[in-house]
């Protein structure tokens, strides 16, 4: 990445590892390959480079997740990867059904 970018990107799989929000980037490709996680409304591929206010949907096993991207770090950083994104509430259409 060029320095002085004023975008930050980073692939989605690293991503997910980066924030915490799967274990294992192997973990994050395989929920992404099978279309588990969603960006504006589409399944994304591991290789969608994220940046700050993408919001995306996490199909986990027993709920769904909405969160939206606040920070693309340059590396990873212990203890830091709460404020990497925010916690949305779930979808109004979905609590209607």
């Amino acid at each position: 990445m060029r320095s002085g970018s004023a975008s930050k990107r980073m692939r989605l799989d690293k991503y997910l590892k980066v924030a915490r929000l799967a274990k294992r980037r192997s973990e994050a490709k395989e929920a992404l390959d099978a279309g588990r996680i969603e960006c504006a409304g589409r399944p994304v591929k591991a290789s969608y480079q994220v940046k700050v206010g993408d919001e995306l949907l996490i199909h986990y096993a027993r709920d769904d997740v909405r969160v939206r991207i606040d920070a693309v770090p340059e590396r990873a950083a212990k203890g830091r990867a709460e404020k990497f994104y925010t916690l949305l509430p779930p979808d109004p259409k979905k609590l209607q059904q």
